[in-house]
């Protein structure tokens, strides 16, 4: 049985559509932004902490997307359950804390980048939507 690492995440898009996805240093996948609650957070409190952690912007909306499940892009063994919301942030986006790298991409045709598992099934659902 796998473990399971819960999580929140943000998709969080630009005015053209282009989704922002964030690479933690020492690793080579990118990823939503987001992360683990701390004890006693709800979603939105967590989503929030994180983004000004990691990114350095305040959330100012949220809507849930759903409830995903993957393997874990970094912990082999582990299956990351996230909840992804569509949120709206404020304030300038610049990679902190253990992001090293940002990108943007067309969620539709995202290149050569490497994406963790979870990012492949939420970008399968935006797709869809």
């Amino acid at each position: 049985m796998s473990r399971a690492i819960d999580i929140v995440t943000a998709v969080i898009r630009d005015e053209t559509g282009r989704m922002l996805v964030v690479r933690k240093r020492g690793t080579a996948i990118f990823m939503k932004p987001g992360g683990k609650r701390e004890p006693g957070e709800d979603d939105l409190t967590a989503l929030a902490r994180e983004l000004d952690e990691e990114i350095g912007c305040r959330l100012v909306g949220a809507t849930l997307l759903g409830a995903f499940e993957a393997p874990a892009a970094n912990e082999p063994g582990f299956t990351v359950r996230s909840a992804t919301y569509l949120a709206s942030v404020e304030g300038q986006i610049a990679a902190r804390a253990e992001i090293e790298e940002l990108a943007w991409i067309d969620p539709a045709a995202p290149g050569d980048i490497v994406l963790a598992p979870l990012m492949r099934v939420v970008l399968a659902r935006l797709a869809g939507a």
